[in-house]
């Protein structure tokens, strides 16, 4: 019979390295794809991958079993990226309030492609409105979420996701172009991209 989560958590806080690894298995491949996509630098993602997991299993303890373990490691790998982040001074925003957008995801057979287009438009943004479009569109942060997180206002992070959703749809737009006329559909990013960008 499979330990439950909370069983093996108990014996991890209790020191058992057998629990410990199991975690690090289970958990390892989301907590390293959600370093990697906040850090968009392939070795500065390792280095943090490596602090985060060291600040989880010393949080271990806080985890009161109200939340399923996996959003509450999914939650703590984003906090200590973001601090990791703000240590070497990689974010920046800007304070312009705007209308904010809402998301809405579609699932569709191009998911893995236009998964790929996204990520790679994505790392041509600036620190600050990718990391905003990534807690946003696709973590689904709320703005007054993201604001408290990084430390500015919720009109400064709205004016960050408008300028990356701009960005991309340039950067996206020859894509855009290319589905409408294979599928006879007008796609919008925010929707279907961001949705299949979640996805991976």
């Amino acid at each position: 019979m499979m330990e439950t989560d909370a069983a093996i958590v108990r014996r991890a806080i209790d020191g058992d390295e057998r629990a410990m690894r199991l975690l690090w298995n289970q958990h390892a491949p989301h907590v390293d794809a959600v370093v990697r996509r906040l850090a968009a630098d392939p070795d500065l993602a390792e280095d943090i991958a490596q602090e985060v997991w060291i600040q989880i299993f010393r949080a271990l303890p806080s985890w009161r079993g109200d939340a399923k373990f996996s959003t509450w490691i999914h939650r703590v790998a984003i906090n200590r990226t973001l601090n990791a982040l703000r240590s070497v001074k990689r974010l920046a925003a800007t304070e312009t309030a705007i209308e904010e957008d809402s998301a809405f995801v579609e699932q569709d057979a191009e998911r893995s492609m236009l998964a790929q287009s996204i990520e790679a438009a994505a790392q041509q943004l600036s620190p600050g409105a990718r990391t905003v479009f990534l807690l946003h569109d696709v973590e689904g942060y709320t703005h007054e979420e993201i604001a408290e997180e990084l430390g500015i206002t919720a009109g400064g992070s709205k004016s960050q996701l408008f300028k990356a959703r701009a960005k991309l749809r340039r950067l996206l737009a020859p894509l855009v172009e290319s589905l409408s006329l294979n599928t006879g559909q007008d796609r919008n990013y925010e929707g279907g991209y961001a949705g299949g960008y979640a996805a991976q």
